[in-house]
């Protein structure tokens, strides 16, 4: 916590890219950049905390440095998963001050200077509540092989393959259920078994997971790659698929399919039908143990998901301009003014 840092703006760090790419070939290189601001990781805290306005921290330093253990503290009651903590832990040990500031010889600094530590946070701060944030470390994806198998696999293809798959209709329209669909999870919920999710999560992140904190980039619109609580976007037909592939601890793959489907009933009476898939590729004993221990509890998680988000599909059906505000844990409420 007392090591020296020199913190720079994004925006000014990106001003210096495009200003280095127009040097010229002769100079071949390395510059230190950094802001005006030269502090301490401790002092770095405090100043977030005011600018954000949150109480004041209190850091208490201990004896030792351990990245293992701080990494799984940092990755407990942070969304930054244990294993991108670690070496972000481990770096603190460096002094991360500029040697020099030769670069302005090339790329001069503005005449209003370069951006200071606290109007970074405060401008960073707002992009999180307009929803600019294109990228985040809560974001950061768990590694997969290449090789790794896909639910879209055919049989012949090898491997065991559980799959847990439920249908329910909808009275509403298609657009209505995909509403719901694509706004699940994060402040929305997951529809049924809230306390059970919620337990998952908490597990999850003490053996080192991602656990449910990441939520979600956007309330309303999913892309893939979007970090979705301890799911990952793996693939998005907007109006018709959503596939997620979990990226929480487990002895195997895992992934939760949405599939919304035009269904008018026989008496002509409009109506959706969403198809709900849930994969799981085992890895070894374990995986095949796991599947079974939990299976018991599928009717209540995966079995109220589909019944949920069907009524939720109907409630936006009933009453579009609520379903900005829609949640899992009732009908919707008015929405917020912006």
């Amino acid at each position: 916590m007392q090591s020296r840092i020199q913190p720079i703006a994004v925006r000014d760090v990106l001003r210096y890219l495009v200003g280095c790419a127009t040097l010229p070939a002769s100079v071949h290189r390395c510059f230190d950049v950094g802001g005006p601001d030269v502090m301490n990781y401790a002092d770095m805290m405090q100043r977030y905390a005011v600018v954000a306005g949150l109480p004041r921290r209190r850091i208490l330093p201990v004896p030792l440095f351990s990245p293992s253990l701080s990494s799984h503290w940092v990755g407990l009651v942070t969304p930054v998963p244990a294993g991108i903590a670690r070496p972000l832990v481990e770096s603190l040990r460096n002094t991360v001050v500029c040697r020099e500031h030769d670069i302005a010889a090339y790329v001069p600094d503005p005449p209003e200077g370069l951006l200071g530590f606290d109007r970074a946070v405060q401008l960073a701060l707002q992009r999180v509540k307009d929803r600019a944030v294109a990228t985040r470390w809560a974001s950061a994806s768990v590694p997969g092989a290449p090789s790794d198998p896909l639910p879209t696999d055919p049989d012949w293809a090898g491997g065991s393959l559980y799959v847990d798959e439920r249908t329910r209709r909808a009275a509403a329209s298609p657009e209505s259920l995909w509403r719901v669909v694509e706004g699940i999870g994060g402040d929305a919920g997951w529809y049924s078994f809230p306390l059970a999710w919620r337990v998952r999560g908490w597990l999850d992140r003490l053996v080192g997971g991602v656990g449910l904190r990441r939520g979600r980039r956007d309330p309303h619109t999913l892309y893939v790659g979007d970090a979705l609580d301890f799911w990952r976007v793996e693939e998005v037909e907007p109006g018709r698929l959503l596939r997620l592939r979990a990226e929480m601890r487990l002895p195997g793959l895992a992934w939760l399919e949405f599939h919304v489907e035009h269904d008018d009933s026989a008496d002509g009476r409009p109506g959706t039908l969403l198809r709900q898939r849930a994969t799981f590729a085992p890895r070894g004993l374990a995986g095949h143990l796991y599947w079974w221990a939990v299976a018991a509890f599928h009717g209540f998680v995966f079995g109220g998901m589909v019944r949920g988000m069907a009524r939720a599909a109907e409630r936006v059906h009933a009453s579009p301009g609520t379903a900005s505000s829609l949640t899992a844990e009732g009908p919707p409420t008015p929405p917020t003014p912006r």
